[in-house]
């Protein structure tokens, strides 16, 4: 199994000891197995968030941890929700994390004729019967969680009979919905899912891979199982969800002919703050155009991490510090945006930017000239060597580094003051122009050539250091803030669902500017905006501004001690 990505060496963070890890050496140990296969399932009903990516870990992890192999199977049993679309996502997603599934690739899909062989089978042996009831008769049939069900009216069909309604169901004589076949179990069981469950319905619909070949379709619960027989699988990693359908997951293979006996094993899902991880209500997110698209940076999809430009690394260390257990919790988002900076801190090249433009005129500085000065790409890394950056007359400050009445504690430019322009010279600034409506426009300063570089010969000091761009030289780009997608640490699940999404969660600056070799930076590729925060290349512009425009999406903003002290003023 290949585990690395564009020559990054995969850590996966396995080497530990978890129940799963401790059940898997106890297998081996025991000689329930010799050699451990386990696979990610995903249905191709929608993109995969982070959600996944613990359970795509886990299993690769697991895998690899033990000299075994993880498969990549698409559950593809519900053609009326799947397209190709999610499956090439799926695949493209699982290479970005950081794995490969070699030769085994797989497709519910693929054991569509074994899996109907074995429903027969069932039927032969008195297991499984076809009921008519309507889907409301047979809901009330199930009785409750407190009221043992009741026995179908056709449960006692001949074998004959089932046989022959099933083959004509597979030959598309029947509408959907008018038949079903059901297991043949107790329908006094205190578990639900064994009360007669369902495992073919009729429906005529084209499948993506199969085309109009079937009428039928089984459902997940008898694929799944089957398949992980069929490809050999030894440990079925689910989430929590899945533990009530692990008895009739067991039943299933217990009743059938089946080349192999996997197990399964439940896992607590991970749990996010300030995001949903549902994929039906992601899609509601995306079909009523809350997002733009399944991968708008907001969203937690492991495409639209990767657009926001959140390295693949740092979704795996944020997976390895998250416990295996069997108990529900809840991560706050904060978590994963430290897995995120600290990556980021150490990789991301520093660039300069200013979001909110404001201009400075340097009046003793030559009007037609320029100069190149040298900046770091990294100031804690020295092997990424440095840049030139232009500097003239003519400058972009952050119109947040100046304040007309600055108080005790901030140490950026107000009038009088000086303070140090990052790779460049000490400024002082001796005037200020407004507007007619009073608004500052434009600031008059002066600078001291003896400071080149940001260094005074005299030894005096200044407190603030600014950013800064040559106005003549900068390169004009939208830049797409992201907050969080939601108000709540944990949103609300019922109708009032989009009512918690937070209105703040995107802004876009329409006329920002950077430093002008950031246009020729490579889309998805994320540096430090000095001072700002973290900052991607968008892969793919935007509706507004079109596919050729220079656009950045924040990544992460960086913490700033001036908006610190006015939070707790």
């Amino acid at each position: 199994m290949s585990d690395t990505v564009a020559n990054e060496t995969v850590d996966d963070g396995t080497g530990g000891s978890d129940f799963i890890r401790d059940i898997v050496r106890q297998d081996l140990a025991a000689g329930r197995c010799q050699s451990v296969v386990t696979r990610f399932p995903p249905e191709p009903n929608g993109y995969l968030h982070i959600g996944h990516a613990k359970s795509i870990c886990l299993n690769f992890g697991v895998a690899g941890e033990f000299d075994g192999r993880c498969h990549l199977r698409f559950d593809d049993t519900n053609p009326m929700r799947e397209e190709q679309e999610f499956i090439e996502a799926i695949k493209q997603d699982v290479r970005w994390l950081g794995f490969d599934w070699g030769e085994h690739l797989h497709f519910a899909s693929d054991n569509f004729e074994q899996l109907y062989q074995w429903a027969e089978e069932l039927i032969s042996a008195g297991k499984a019967y076809v009921d008519d009831l309507p889907v409301e008769e047979m809901r009330a049939y199930r009785g409750t969680v407190t009221e043992a069900g009741r026995n179908s009216p056709y449960r006692d069909r001949g074998v004959a009979e089932n046989l022959d309604l099933f083959r004509r169901m597979r030959a598309g004589e029947f509408p959907d919905g008018a038949r079903v076949l059901r297991a043949k179990i107790d329908m006094s069981a205190g578990n639900m899912n064994l009360r007669d469950p369902v495992l073919y319905r009729i429906l005529h619909a084209e499948h993506p891979r199969t085309g109009q070949e079937w009428s039928i379709y089984p459902n997940y619960d008898f694929a799944h199982g089957q398949s992980d027989a069929i490809e050999g699988v030894t440990h079925s990693l689910c989430t929590l969800e899945f533990a009530d359908h692990r008895p009739l997951y067991d039943w299933l293979l217990e009743n059938l002919d089946v080349p192999a006996r996997p197990r399964q094993y439940e896992f607590a899902r991970l749990n996010l703050s300030h995001t949903a991880l549902s994929k039906r209500r992601l899609t509601q997110l995306v079909a009523e155009g809350c997002v733009d698209g399944w991968d708008d940076p907001r969203l937690p999809t492991l495409s639209g991490l990767r657009r926001r430009g959140v390295p693949a690394a740092a979704v795996r260390d944020f997976i390895s510090r998250l416990a295996i257990s069997k108990s529900d919790g809840l991560v706050e988002m904060a978590m994963l945006e430290h897995c995120i900076r600290e990556m980021l801190n150490l990789d991301a090249p520093r660039r300069m930017a200013v979001l909110r433009p404001l201009k400075v005129v340097i009046e003793n500085y030559p009007a037609d000239e320029s100069e190149m000065l040298t900046a770091q790409n990294h100031p804690g890394n020295a092997d990424m060597g440095s840049r030139e950056v232009p500097f003239s007359r003519e400058l972009y400050i952050e119109r947040d580094d100046f304040m007309e009445d600055p108080p005790r504690k901030f140490f950026r430019l107000g009038p009088g003051r000086e303070v140090r322009l990052r790779y460049a010279y000490f400024i002082t600034c001796q005037e200020v122009i407004k507007d007619a409506g009073g608004e500052v426009v434009e600031l008059r300063c002066t600078y001291d050539p003896a400071t080149r570089g940001g260094n005074a010969p005299d030894g005096r000091k200044v407190k603030g250091t600014i950013h800064w761009l040559s106005s003549a030289h900068a390169a004009a780009a939208e830049v797409r803030l992201y907050d969080k997608l939601f108000n709540s640490e944990v949103p609300a699940t019922g109708d009032d669902f989009l009512s918690d999404l937070n209105p703040n969660s995107l802004e876009v600056v329409t006329q920002a500017w950077l430093e002008p070799g950031l246009a020729a930076m490579p889309p998805g590729q994320t540096v430090q905006f000095e001072r700002l925060g973290y900052f991607c290349r968008d892969q793919g512009g935007h509706p507004a501004s079109g596919s050729d425009a220079l656009v950045f999406n924040r990544t992460l903003g960086l913490r700033d001690s001036w908006a610190k002290l006015q939070s707790k003023a």
